[in-house]
């Protein structure tokens, strides 16, 4: 019991940032450079399976969230990035009737950057432009795709995905120590449990002035798990994985095949979440 209310505080503390509303937007105008710049340099792990890496010419620690469904077993050690973010310094939700009302394409990025005051050539700008660009790439075969920029407007998406009669919930990575290792070699404590989620909406934080997420769901057959992991330094993870099963459609390019070192269509591919994005399940089939 201590267990689960220890994964599942953090996840509320996290929905609760999301819908505290700031008093207007010039304050969060992405001023915190080091959450923009560590959400710039991590969005690979975020990022959907038809983006390419072309710059693999070294392995980059935070690419190392990938493994194959057969590491899934007690015991198991494997080295795994987990980025730690401050939740209270990150942007949050805007109401969606503040959110609908801001242009959110790449056409109206000139206006964007003059309504932010960025500079065309700022990290910020360079934020935002690849924000709205993931954001407007098309799904690929099987998958359905949204950029919401409020909270009801991934509620909705969510409610769409899993069913209108389907009551739904968010789970979460959550850590349970106060470690500031960012990558380090993780050993599997206990089973991992399986969230049977016949239906699943993953959403990933993206980098913007205000709170934006990338919520995907695929048709191919995906599963969810509740893994406890445990750091060389003593650090403890209550980790949300999902498995991919099918991998056919993605994109060759994907950093996942230069990690796991296979091939589109040839294995499941799993990966951890970042603890500030969320995979919506059915309520009734969570853990």
């Amino acid at each position: 019991m201590g267990s689960g209310l220890a994964f599942w505080c953090p996840l509320l503390h996290l929905l609760l940032l999301l819908v505290m509303c700031v008093q207007g937007i010039s304050c969060r105008k992405l001023t915190e450079l080091e959450t923009t710049h560590n959400l710039m340099k991590h969005m690979d792990q975020r990022i959907p399976a038809h983006h390419s890496s072309s710059h693999m010419d070294h392995m980059d620690p935070s690419h190392m969230i990938f493994f194959t469904i057969n590491n899934l077993k007690v015991g198991k050690t494997m080295p795994i990035y987990f980025p730690k973010r401050n939740p209270s310094k990150s942007p949050r939700f805007l109401p969606r009737s503040e959110a609908d009302s801001i242009p959110f394409s790449t056409e109206e990025l000139p206006h964007l950057l003059e309504f932010f005051s960025f500079s065309k050539n700022s990290p910020q700008a360079k934020a935002m432009e690849d924000t709205l660009r993931q954001c407007e790439i098309e799904p690929i075969k099987g998958e359905t795709k949204f950029c919401p920029t409020s909270l009801e407007s991934m509620l909705d998406f969510s409610h769409g995905m899993l069913g209108p009669n389907t009551p739904f919930t968010a789970v979460a990575t959550a850590h349970l120590t106060n470690s500031t290792t960012l990558f380090q070699n993780y050993t599997i404590l206990k089973e991992p449990k399986e969230i049977y989620a016949p239906k699943m909406v993953a959403c990933h934080t993206m980098p913007y002035p205000y709170a934006v997420f990338y919520c995907h769901s695929q048709q191919s057959v995906n599963k969810v798990y509740k893994v406890e992991l445990g750091g060389e330094d003593g650090d403890r993870v209550d980790a949300v994985a999902v498995c991919h099963l099918d991998t056919s459609e993605w994109s060759p390019n994907h950093v996942s095949f230069s990690v796991l070192r296979i091939k589109p269509g040839t294995s499941a591919v799993c990966h951890f979440f970042a603890a500030d994005n969320l995979v919506w399940v059915p309520t009734s089939t969570s853990v």
